[in-house]
């Protein structure tokens, strides 16, 4: 059974372990605090969950990465090596302050989180969706109008893998291409935030404009 690792435990890091454990994987939850502030979390989720270290959650089959993006180079790069990582993190310049060339658009965000963990194989997911909703929204594979979640990233492998943790904990996958395009899922987008199953999905990216093109 494969492990999900996280590393942060705020909305979005808490609510994929509860859909983690609800649907069968083991989970290692990490924050910045250390493993004794994550005692009654522990509880709550159930056997199949550990409190660990950044360094336990890294060493899980899959890792994901839910902390603020000003504070993802905090994580020694060399924990992630090889590791297929989800990056759910969004540009906020008011939360994260001002990153150049993220305001120039010379990158994306996931292109400077794959620069810091270089050896890693980094996969968008996440993002685009209010944290109570990755439990709330979960349908069964098959529904009809079931919520679509996007994937982008450079390894396929990697999109694989993650695609389909997203199945299984209750949504279709839309893959948006490497990590070079996963600026058409970030904040001000028509896909950012509201529910939308493969095909709307599809539109919404299609549609999406960079804001120096508007």
């Amino acid at each position: 059974m494969t492990t999900l690792g996280l590393i942060g435990a705020g909305h979005i890091g808490s609510q994929l372990a509860h859909a983690a454990v609800a649907h069968g994987y083991d989970v290692v939850v990490s924050n910045s605090r250390g493993p004794e502030s994550l005692t009654e979390f522990i509880l709550e989720l159930g056997e199949r969950a550990a409190a660990g270290t950044t360094a336990d959650a890294a060493a899980a089959d899959l890792v994901a990465v839910a902390i603020p993006l000003k504070d993802v180079q905090s994580i020694p790069a060399e924990l992630l090596a090889g590791k297929v990582v989800i990056d759910t993190s969004n540009y906020y310049p008011r939360r994260d302050g001002k990153i150049p060339a993220l305001d120039a658009e010379e990158t994306t965000v996931s292109e400077l989180v794959q620069e810091h963990f270089s050896d890693a194989h980094v996969v968008k997911a996440f993002n685009h969706i209010f944290a109570s909703a990755i439990t709330g929204d979960a349908q069964s594979a098959g529904t009809a109008e079931r919520r679509a979640l996007i994937v982008a990233g450079n390894d396929p492998a990697a999109k694989a893998a993650v695609s389909e943790f997203i199945d299984a904990i209750g949504f279709d996958v839309l893959d948006i291409g490497g990590l070079a395009e996963s600026w058409r899922i970030q904040a001000g987008t028509p896909a950012y935030g509201p529910r939308r199953d493969l095909e709307e999905l599809e539109i919404d990216i299609a549609q999406a404009v960079r804001p120096s093109a508007r």
